[in-house]
């Protein structure tokens, strides 16, 4: 048995619901006002600052989809520790890809890279801290591919000037995201995959989508490629960053009802992992440190 422990029941293996989601992603960073000018200018997000000082991004009129805290003296960004690999932000059409290129180009803000994976078009970029930012579209579900039971992902260039070819002869820029745009998966860095199956998908009950990349796995709920990205790749073995380090603070699971969100939580009392309470949802801790909120969306 994995670090998750033994006290796990035989519910475990329950698939998690199908119209499970991502909410908002908590992050640290060390300086507010650079971030805030990224976030908004380069990604074209809407900041709300509340009570207690921290940065909401999103769509006005919608659920924050990044949430940033400040903390000057925070320990610096360890890519070689367990924590955040990227957070995916999903937009609603081709074209929005489009203007996000355009967009990151006005702010003169550089891509990491640019790729086709088969059922999504992605555009790669860090923060201003080198947290790891994801702005994609989805192709349509009826377009994937499964070969031999597995969903088929690759990692191919990306036709960038097809990509703003999209925008056609419309407005020619789109200075925020549009309406819809939203959390599509969290990529992680783990200490080691097999912990890390053990507790997304024995214990939350997410569905493994594909196995096919070494050192990484990715899960999902309802048959989407994948709502969490798995990965060792730098962090084989690692601990997890230092407490108040720059990255992830934690990332939200959001369920459909009460209930569904009670039968979580039960398999994860029956795994004998710790539940704490934050923000009105339920806090608990992947095998690697990664932090996970379970709330009802």
């Amino acid at each position: 048995m994995s670090a998750v422990g033994s006290a796990a029941s035989d519910r475990m293996g329950v698939a998690i619901h199908p119209e499970t989601s991502l909410g908002t992603v908590r992050l640290t960073v060390t300086d507010l006002t650079r971030s805030r000018a990224f976030y908004e200018q380069a990604v074209g997000l809407s900041s709300v600052e509340k009570d207690d000082g921290t940065l909401a991004f999103g769509v006005a009129g919608e659920r924050p989809l990044i949430e940033l805290r400040a903390d000057a003296s925070a320990p610096p960004l360890d890519r070689r520790a367990t924590g955040l690999f990227h957070v995916a932000i999903l937009l609603p059409t081709r074209a929005d890809l489009g203007f996000a290129l355009a967009r990151l180009a006005t702010a003169g803000w550089s891509l990491d890279g640019a790729s086709d994976h088969l059922v999504s078009e992605a555009l790669y970029l860090s923060d201003p801290d080198g947290n790891g930012i994801e702005i994609y579209r989805d192709r349509p579900r009826e377009e994937w591919r499964f070969v031999d039971g597995q969903l088929a992902m690759s990692t191919l260039p990306l036709d960038l000037e097809s990509i703003v070819a999209e925008i056609g002869e419309g407005p020619a820029d789109q200075p925020q995201a549009p309406a819809g745009t939203r959390i599509g998966h969290v990529h992680l860095q783990v200490a080691d995959l097999a912990d890390a199956e053990e507790f997304y998908s024995r214990v939350l009950g997410f569905e493994v989508m594909v196995r096919g990349y070494p050192g990484a796995l990715f899960v999902s709920a309802g048959g989407y490629h994948h709502h969490l990205g798995l990965n060792t790749w730098h962090s084989l073995g690692a601990a997890p960053p230092p407490s108040g380090a720059v990255g992830l603070r934690d990332f939200e699971i959001t369920l459909p009802t009460e209930d569904e969100l009670n039968r979580v939580l039960a398999r994860v009392r029956d795994a004998g992992i710790a539940v704490g309470q934050r923000d009105g949802g339920s806090l608990i801790r992947d095998p690697s440190g990664n932090g996970v909120l379970l709330r009802v969306g």
